[in-house]
């Protein structure tokens, strides 16, 4: 008994050391840098007293609200059809779905400004048929689509493995009754995707919560919580405030990861 006890215990001690030294002890110092300020923890109330916190938070949670679910709907379409439809170039396909993985933040806001920035692609065509530029990669909407766009890779590849796991015959047995293609869809596939979706959304909205490569390289007028913490701590010095924002920020994905976990069992990576 005793040996079984200590070799559980040389097992998790490694990983409760990783847990204390990279986790604990940081986010621990990280909440009282946050009340080291003139305001004290009253810092931490700020992200909902102060108009410009709360309005740069209600925008990150809002953007990154749309990108899960614009993300959800195109990968969840483009996984279930490419893992069902086998057709030369399928691997060819998926492989170029998933490029945007190899890509960091600074890159893909780069690739959203030759799109749809001053000197985009967009722009020349709109100037071409309309004879005005369309121009929106410094706004919510280039950040919006920066974002569904390093998605994508995530989640599709998610639904292409929980798709493979889908048993045919509980479609089989729907269409047999006379259920209609829509009614396969609402009652047998989406509940049997169901996991894959809470644990990919949840991925994906902490992913765009967080995300800062992106937005730093669009930030002509962009308001989200990652660029106010960069600007707290960088030009404004002050380094309180910007710890108690990345504290809340923090906290919120942990209750939205936590929350996804619960609903999708273990399907969620991790919540942190």
């Amino acid at each position: 008994m005793r040996r079984e006890s200590f070799r559980l215990f040389s097992l998790l001690l490694p990983a409760g050391i990783f847990f204390l030294a990279f986790f604990l002890l940081p986010l621990t110092r990280l909440f009282f840098i946050g009340g080291s300020g003139a305001e004290g923890f009253a810092a931490y109330a700020a992200i909902v007293t102060d108009r410009n916190y709360f309005a740069s938070l209600v925008s990150t949670l809002g953007l990154a609200m749309a990108t899960t679910v614009a993300t959800l709907i195109v990968s969840g379409l483009s996984g279930v059809f490419l893992q069902r439809r086998k057709f030369p170039g399928n691997g060819l396909l998926v492989a170029m779905l998933t490029l945007p993985l190899a890509f960091p933040g600074v890159v893909i806001g780069f690739m959203v400004i030759m799109l749809a920035g001053r000197q985009g692609l967009i722009g020349d065509v709109t100037q071409f048929l309309t004879g005005e530029k369309l121009v929106f990669a410094y706004s919510m909407a280039g950040l919006f689509m920066g974002y569904v766009y390093f998605s994508i890779p995530r989640t599709i590849l998610t639904v292409m493995a929980a798709a493979e796991k889908l048993d045919p015959k509980l479609e089989e047995a729907a269409r047999s009754l006379g259920a209609p293609t829509w009614r396969v869809v609402l009652d047998v596939i989406i509940p049997g995707l169901k996991p894959a979706f809470i644990s990919a959304g949840a991925i994906c909205f902490a992913t765009a919560v967080g995300a800062f490569g992106t937005a730093f390289t669009l930030a002509t007028r962009i308001n989200v919580l990652p660029m106010v913490i960069y600007t707290e701590f960088t030009l404004q010095a002050n380094m309180a405030m910007a710890a108690a924002l990345s504290f809340v920020l923090g906290a919120v994905t942990w209750v939205v990861l936590a929350l996804a976990r619960t609903a999708a069992g273990s399907s969620v990576a991790a919540a942190g």
